[in-house]
Formats: structure tokens, C-alpha cells, sequence
């Protein structure tokens, strides 16, 4: 059985629509379990991820973080308007969230006391996915509405989570890692470091050789998306066999994010019945 949603569930999010799409928070156990289907759907039978026998026979993917977090769905309402409908998925969990499992998800890879002793709200995104007949730009941009208005709802100041490269070829990686290092490092105050017994050195060559055309082709599109955002990266990568990814943590003030949607989405509320 999948996990309930958290007591804390902010039902009152609403439903951001754009077409036939919508984004919104999951309302229900059904939707959450959905969600993770997608999950095993994308990161085990399409990624390669290994399932151990449980999350096999389950074909689910599920861990503790999921019980106490917002997840954030994408709707395709010509499917439905339930659990059946459910394309797209993001897991959000905030500081409060983190305290009720004792650490966040990104703690087992990265060490973010930087981040914990900011004295304003932070966000850990993670499980992002959407199904592969939805991988759109307008996809990706209604899930960036989503968690724009998230934000702006609970003000917060520093989102936060580990951002997956694919595979774990650290040769075919390294002109990226490279890129990500040479230009993008956080500042000390928010730089989170990989643990020492995971730590991989990000800066594997000299970053003047690098084709910076094909650096930026490979990257992710969600990592891209990122930066576009002013998102830095921590110090060091971490190399994740589970699910065939090497991962690098992404920090983002919200500042562009906030400023680029949070009028539109207090007129919008403001509005009659809302949004």
C-alpha cells in the first residue's frame, strides 16, 4: 500500500491549467501512488534503475521521503481527473517536511549544513519524471509554474535537491561535470559538499578546452532549466549505481523565480474563484 499523502498536504494549492494540462498538488493516496507508477515507469523500466524484489513486485518507486512530501503532478484531463491521468511528477519537500523523517533526501549524498543554517525557508525538488508521450516544452514549463507558485506561496528563499546526469561514466561525464564546476559553483555560504566517502571531482579537465555547444547539448533538460534559473552546483558529484545516474546538487534562490511569477499568481488568486 502506498504511503498517505502528509498531514500537511497543501490541499489548497489549486490547479494551474494550461489546455488539457493542469499542475497541481496531489490530492489523495491514489494520485501519490500513481505518481510513484510513473516513477518506476520512467527511472526502472526506461532509465535502467535496479529494482530490488520488492519495488520489482510492487513497481513502485517509493522510499520514506514520500509520506511526508507535496508531490506535484501534471494532469493530462483528456485521460481523466484522477489517479489515471497523471503524466508528470515532482517531489517537493519543505524544512518542516524533512524534520518529521529526521534529514532530507539529498543529506545521504551531500553535506547541506549550508543550507540548514539559513534562517529562511528552503524546498528539496526531487523525482522529477514525465511520462514519454508528454515530454514537451510546455510540459516542463507548466511544472516550472507549479513550483513557482509553490514558492511564492510559502515564501520559500533557497530550493534545493540532487540533479541526475546519465549514467556513470565518469570519462563521457567529464566534459560536463567539468563545465558545471568551472562555472557554476556556489558561493561557500550556500555550497553544499558530496560526502567525503562519495565525493568525484567535478573538475576532471581544463575547462578552456571544453566545446562549450556540445557541453550544453548534453545537458539535461531539467539542469538546464536550472540554470537559466541562476542555479549553482555543490562541490563534487556522486555516483548513484541504483539508478544508473551520476548526480551533482543543484541550489536555486528563488529570487528570478519569484519575481518573474509571483504578481501573476497573487492576481490570479485574487481573482474570482481563483485559479
Amino acid at each position: 500500500m502506498s504511503a498517505a499523502p502528509h498531514p500537511g498536504l497543501d490541499a489548497g494549492f489549486g490547479e494551474i491549467r494550461a489546455g488539457n494540462l493542469g499542475v497541481r498538488i496531489a490530492e489523495s493516496a491514489a494520485e501519490v501512488d500513481a505518481a510513484q507508477a510513473l516513477r518506476y515507469r520512467v527511472f526502472y523500466d526506461e532509465m535502467g534503475a535496479h529494482a530490488d524484489a520488492e519495488t520489482r513486485a510492487a513497481a513502485r518507486d517509493r522510499d520514506e521521503f514520500d509520506g511526508v512530501a507535496d508531490h506535484l503532478l501534471v494532469i493530462d484531463h483528456d485521460q481523466g481527473e484522477g489517479p489515471e491521468a497523471v503524466v508528470g511528477t515532482y517531489r517537493l519537500i519543505r524544512r518542516e517536511a524533512a524534520k518529521s523523517v529526521g534529514r532530507f533526501y539529498s543529506a545521504a549524498e551531500y553535506d547541506i549544513g549550508p543550507l540548514m543554517a539559513l534562517p529562511s525557508p528552503i524546498l528539496e525538488l526531487g523525482r522529477s519524471c514525465v511520462d514519454a508521450d508528454h515530454r514537451t516544452r510546455g510540459t516542463l514549463q507548466l511544472l516550472w509554474r507549479g513550483i513557482a507558485a509553490y514558492v511564492s506561496r510559502h515564501r520559500v528563499a533557497v530550493m534545493f535537491g540532487c540533479a541526475s546526469l546519465p549514467g556513470t561514466d565518469l570519462e563521457a561525464l567529464a566534459p560536463v561535470l567539468t563545465y558545471l564546476h568551472a562555472n557554476h559553483l556556489a558561493p561557500p555560504h550556500l555550497r553544499p559538499r558530496a560526502l567525503p566517502e562519495r565525493y568525484v571531482a567535478m573538475d576532471r579537465q581544463d575547462p578552456a578546452g571544453l566545446n562549450i555547444r556540445s557541453v550544453l547539448h548534453a545537458l539535461p533538460p531539467l539542469v538546464k532549466g536550472y540554470l537559466r534559473l541562476g542555479g549553482f552546483v555543490g562541490d563534487g558529484a556522486v555516483l548513484d549505481p541504483q539508478f544508473n545516474t551520476t548526480d551533482v546538487c543543484i541550489v536555486v534562490k528563488t529570487d528570478l523565480i519569484t519575481a518573474k511569477y509571483s504578481k501573476h499568481y497573487e492576481r490570479k488568486l485574487a481573482g474570482p474563484g481563483g485559479e
